[in-house]
């Protein structure tokens, strides 16, 4: 198992480029309760494990899972209201991710 390229932020919220869903015991194991996943379906192409299977795979962990897709560069106010609000509402450390972490981070950022 490959160690996991994680910013942390603040001890409640982190950030991280793609993961897979076989990263979600890992991500567990280092305290995280929810993880957030910010990029749509399909944006990587066929290689990008779907939404399903990472929501699966966090459920199998023990970790709430929240699927809030942004495009990149199209970021709406309701999106950062809900980003927000997930973070908020989380019993423990929230990991979001993207393509790269940025766009998590931006939408973090936005919602403070």
């Amino acid at each position: 198992m490959s160690l996991l390229p994680i910013t942390v932020h603040t001890e409640h919220f982190a950030t991280a480029p793609q993961i897979a869903p076989s990263d979600m015991a890992a991500i567990a194991a280092q305290g995280f309760v929810t993880v957030i996943n910010n990029r749509p379906d399909g944006e990587g192409g066929p290689e990008q494990p779907s939404s399903q299977a990472m929501a699966q795979a966090a459920q199998a962990a023990g970790l709430a899972y929240h699927y809030l897709p942004v495009i990149s560069g199209q970021v709406t106010a309701e999106q950062v209201t809900a980003f927000a609000a997930v973070v908020a509402d989380s019993k423990g450390p929230v990991l979001a991710f993207c393509r790269s972490g940025a766009r998590s981070t931006n939408m973090w950022r936005m919602g403070l």
